[in-house]
């Protein structure tokens, strides 16, 4: 697969991506932050540092719209200027993403018009939102999990609205670092035998 949508996110064992009342000023929720503490590695020769170096590899962002304008829209550049997508219910014309940024509607789009801009490099997905309607959407490849040995115990789940539909994965990669898995499964499509 030249170009894959590969999710990238960090997970409590309990399948938590924030600490409870997420919101501007506590972005990552109550106690969210402990997700993230692997990234105090990210420029280390160890594997969290290979994790860190092939998501900065990557030749689009797609995202939902809450985790942009949570992250302050990114000013406009999540990395190196690719171009990010954000998948949104609704754009309003006046409402102009900054930067490399634009917002699209329909999730099939999104998906082709980022992996037409990143080429032949993967496409990163960041957002509980978004992962889940592409997922619904058989738009996702691969997902590279950062399994966090900690139960936050309540927040926002990443999992939590994906319907009745089974979802088989593959494990491809384990990469174990100081207090973080790096996991990446490979999606099987619908239909597609386990």
């Amino acid at each position: 697969m030249n170009n894959p949508i590969r999710l990238y996110m960090s997970m409590s064992l309990d399948g938590y991506i924030a600490g409870p009342d997420d919101r501007p000023g506590q972005e990552l929720g109550r106690d969210g932050g402990r997700l993230f503490n692997w990234l105090d590695d990210r420029h280390s020769d160890g594997p969290s540092g290979q994790v860190y170096r092939e998501a900065l590899a990557t030749g689009a962002v797609i995202s939902g719209r809450r985790t942009f304008e949570l992250a302050g829209r990114w000013q406009g550049d999540h990395h190196d200027g690719v171009p990010i997508f954000v998948l949104t219910h609704r754009a309003d014309d006046g409402d102009v993403p900054p930067g490399h940024a634009r917002f699209v509607t329909d999730v099939e789009d999104c998906a082709r018009q980022a992996r037409a801009a990143a080429g032949d490099r993967p496409v990163m997905v960041h957002g509980a939102g978004a992962a889940q309607a592409l997922l619904r959407a058989g738009q996702v490849d691969e997902m590279e999990i950062h399994l966090v040995p900690v139960l936050l115990g309540d927040g926002r789940r990443l999992f939590d609205h994906l319907g009745g539909d089974h979802i088989e994965l593959d494990l491809v990669r384990r990469l174990e670092d100081r207090d973080v898995t790096h996991l990446r499964y490979r999606v099987h499509r619908p239909g597609e035998a386990a």
